[in-house]
């Protein structure tokens, strides 16, 4: 199980540079996106309103996840804050939240569509599909509860006319599935305006999951 992040410069920093990765890679735009990673003393999240160039490590905002109060002093928290820390509370093992607003991703969530078994790389966000949670205002907490619902048994889903939000045991691998994701939404989006995609079924699912248990380990 991996362990929380110490809060220092580097980590920060290595949050910063999430951000600039997915705006360089046009994942994000402007101050929309948002991360937070689980440290020793709570979570780590940027601030609001700060451009990502702009952001330099001591504007991270550190706050508890055991509802004590907050260290002052600090800047203003993301207006997402609420998610961030409720999911991070929901998933235990889950060190990263990135929260974005994809172009693909974000199209297929104004239209309240998930990503069903198009591609089998949908297995690897833990299930048959990328569901899509319900709309409710951005920084609320009816937003909180109906992500951390839509991502039961789920690294991954789609807001409703607003975005998406991915979680990762590592800052690395929570920054791939962003990445990842918006590529699958822009493929299944892509192959609706040519037809209709041929859907993998559940025992093919089944059989790709099992698959995926094994993804990524370097030694036997």
């Amino acid at each position: 199980m991996s362990r929380p992040y110490c809060d220092d410069t580097a980590t920060r920093q290595s949050i910063i540079d999430a951000c600039l990765a997915m705006q360089a890679a046009g994942v994000n735009q402007g101050v929309s996106g948002n991360i937070s990673l689980r440290t020793t003393e709570g979570m780590l999240i940027t601030p609001s309103g700060v451009e990502y160039e702009k952001m330099r490590p001591d504007m991270l905002v550190l706050m508890p996840l055991d509802g004590s109060q907050m260290r002052t002093g600090q800047m203003k928290p993301s207006s997402e804050w609420q998610f961030h820390r409720d999911i991070l509370l929901a998933k235990r093992s889950e060190m990263a939240v990135v929260h974005a607003h994809p172009t693909f991703c974000t199209a297929l969530a104004m239209n309240h569509q998930p990503i069903p078994a198009c591609h089998y790389m949908v297995a690897a966000f833990g299930g048959d599909d990328v569901p899509v949670a319900d709309y409710a205002l951005f920084g609320s907490q009816e937003l909180s509860r109906l992500v951390v619902q839509a991502l039961h048994h789920r690294s991954a889903c789609l807001m409703a006319n607003h975005g998406a939000v991915v979680t990762g045991d590592s800052l690395q691998t929570a920054l791939w599935r962003m990445m990842e994701l918006e590529t699958l939404a822009k493929g299944y989006v892509t192959s609706l305006t040519i037809g209709s995609p041929k859907l993998l079924g559940a025992d093919q699912m089944s059989e790709v999951k099992q698959a995926f248990a094994d993804y990524g380990r370097t030694s036997l």
